[in-house]
């Protein structure tokens, strides 16, 4: 019975909001930067890992915008310049479009 409750809020599974609010009260920042041989990287950085798995965030990034990444830390890098397609990805995944800063 208690898989059944969130340990957070105290809701059913069902019912549970946890993931969603948590989404949409951070503030997430994309940029891009240059690394060796002139390669272009984007930054998605300001996710709360605890609140967020960024292990599925970032696969999923990677997989629609078909590209490459990784983790490392709390920031999820992306080859290539990404930023505009991070950032549809980002709203549709359901983080608050107000919340993303795009440098």
């Amino acid at each position: 019975m208690s898989g059944d409750i969130c340990s957070v809020c105290g809701l059913h599974s069902d019912l549970c909001m946890c993931s969603t609010l948590a989404r949409e009260n951070q503030i997430v920042k994309i940029s891009t930067i240059k690394r060796r041989y002139g390669k272009i990287m984007t930054i998605v950085e300001g996710i709360d890992k605890k609140a967020v798995d960024l292990k599925t965030l970032a696969k999923q990034l990677k997989s629609r915008l078909a590209c490459g990444g990784t983790i490392k830390g709390n920031t999820i890098e992306l080859q290539g310049n990404q930023k505009v397609a991070a950032k549809n990805v980002l709203i549709k995944a359901g983080f608050a479009e107000e919340s993303i800063e795009v440098h």
